[in-house]
């Protein structure tokens, strides 16, 4: 795979402030600036303030639970001077972008978004100088602007701009310049950066998804290692299937893919180079081998092993050598997930009789159980934020829910028959799983907001399995 077919650096979607005051027979031409003088300016909003900062670390969940949806429209952009382009017209690429940016707002759990299918085309004039009159009589809180210019080289100009309709003010605004085939990323950027602005989140929507891609009858199913965008696009298989592929995992840095392979029965762990396509071997055995995880500084991987039935965790250097042994009770110890300052592992394990959750030092050290709410649990995985651990918990049915690193206020955030293997947004606000249907078997990727109200299933082309969340994209 080439660099610029997945995870293009920031230099070729780059980002602009579009000047304040401009008038609106201006916009376009002030999509000229010279590419370099764009990359310097951020594409997401100015660091929080102390409060905001407080607010993102400690999450009040209550808070979040019963947040009065923000009614938001996001009419179709506008194309001054419609053109065809590699990626369809411009005037179809400004629905579209529309279409990316509600879809997004729509997938945080805290926005009612509406358009651009059922709004009415907007002017270019409006779009800095918006009908706040005709928004607010249809109930609008905020709404969400922009354009899509085709230049003479062929790559696209997008502003976008947040108003709030109450205020009849203008919250911030944002443009890019991108090639054709980078439309949705600019969209996820402006939608990332209106959702941090309203709300003093973190963004999540640039970002990509790894995920066992599953096909074939149930007694031999052929899993593959894809990769997508964070709302299902884009979508990309990465090995063949020759060889069975398991739980994947995004390195902190983006640019690498951590899975788990089997051969001819023996395991492998793999990292997997996104930008040039290559793998390469961390480390083999003839014992099996479960659910490697990366450290959050990147160096070290966490992984599972079996020796004689007795399954313990280990780690190894990110460039291979002898793994270190990190627990050592009787019974089996399974999937670790450090805690994002890397001083403490979660994992799971059967040392007092049943599948359960516990804490230890990063060495090893000081192992302590923290789920004692009944039935059992699996698959945690610390949250970016460090506020909770998402669990697999099983009691009958299986479901996906939240818990404090001390064990506490257990939530559980879906109600099916069979949810495991939860993976965090990168701002730990969205969770995503796999659902298994009762009859039929078939797998989906599905994700949850701590709501427990925002349910959607992304598309895939085949039945999809162990999701992982990567970082967002720079």
């Amino acid at each position: 795979m080439s660099k610029n077919s997945m995870l293009s650096p920031l230099s070729r979607l780059a980002a602009m402030v579009l000047k304040a005051a401009l008038p609106a027979a201006a916009i376009v031409a002030a999509a000229g600036f010279a590419p370099a003088l764009l990359a310097q300016t951020p594409a997401v909003p100015p660091a929080a303030t102390p409060a905001e900062a407080q607010a993102q670390d400690e999450p009040e969940l209550v808070e979040f639970e019963t947040a009065k949806l923000r009614r938001i429209a996001v009419p179709a952009f506008v194309a001054p001077s419609p053109a065809d382009t590699p990626a369809g017209n411009s005037t179809n690429l400004g629905r579209q972008i529309a279409e990316v940016i509600a879809s997004d707002m729509r997938a945080s759990g805290l926005f009612e978004p509406a358009g651009p299918s059922g709004l009415r085309a907007i002017t270019l004039g409006e779009v800095t100088a918006p009908q706040y009159d005709f928004w607010k009589g249809r109930g609008v809180d905020q709404l969400i602007e922009g354009f899509i210019r085709v230049g003479a080289d062929g790559n696209l100009t997008i502003g976008c701009y947040l108003y709030d309709v109450t205020f009849a003010g203008e919250i911030t605004r944002l443009g890019f310049v991108v090639t054709p085939g980078e439309w949705r990323r600019a969209a996820h950027k402006c939608a990332d950066a209106f959702y941090s602005r309203v709300t003093g989140e973190k963004p999540f929507f640039d970002s990509r998804i790894a995920y066992i891609a599953e096909s074939g009858p149930k007694g031999n199913r052929i899993k593959r290692l894809a990769i997508m965008d964070s709302d299902g696009a884009n979508h990309k298989f990465i090995t063949s299937g020759q060889a069975t592929a398991l739980t994947p995992r995004y390195s902190p840095n983006y640019r690498s893919i951590l899975y788990l392979s089997y051969t001819d029965g023996n395991p492998r762990i793999y990292v997997y180079d996104v930008d040039s396509g290559r793998q390469r071997l961390i480390t083999q055995s003839r014992n099996p081998t479960f659910a490697p995880r990366w450290s959050p500084d990147g160096k070290t991987i966490l992984y599972s092993m079996a020796i004689a039935g007795n399954s313990d965790i280990y780690k190894i250097s990110v460039n291979g050598g002898e793994p270190v042994r990190l627990t050592s009770a009787p019974g089996i110890d399974v999937g670790g997930s450090f805690s994002p300052d890397g001083t403490q592992i979660v994992f799971e394990s059967d040392r007092s009789g049943s599948q359960q959750i516990y804490i230890m030092n990063a060495d090893g050290s000081n192992p302590r159980r923290i789920s004692f709410q009944g039935g059992r649990f699996a698959t945690p995985e610390w949250s970016p934020r460090g506020d909770l651990i998402a669990v697999t918990r099983i009691a009958g049915d299986f479901r996906v829910g939240t818990m404090r690193p001390d064990g506490s206020n257990l939530r559980l955030l879906t109600d099916s028959w069979q949810d495991e293997a939860p993976t965090w947004a990168p701002n730990g606000r969205v969770i995503q799983f796999f659902r298994t249907a009762k009859n039929s078997g078939k797998t989906g990727i599905w994700q949850v907001d701590l709501t427990g109200r925002n349910e959607r299933q992304l598309p895939t082309p085949v039945d999809g399995s162990d999701p992982a969340w990567g970082p967002v994209l720079p």
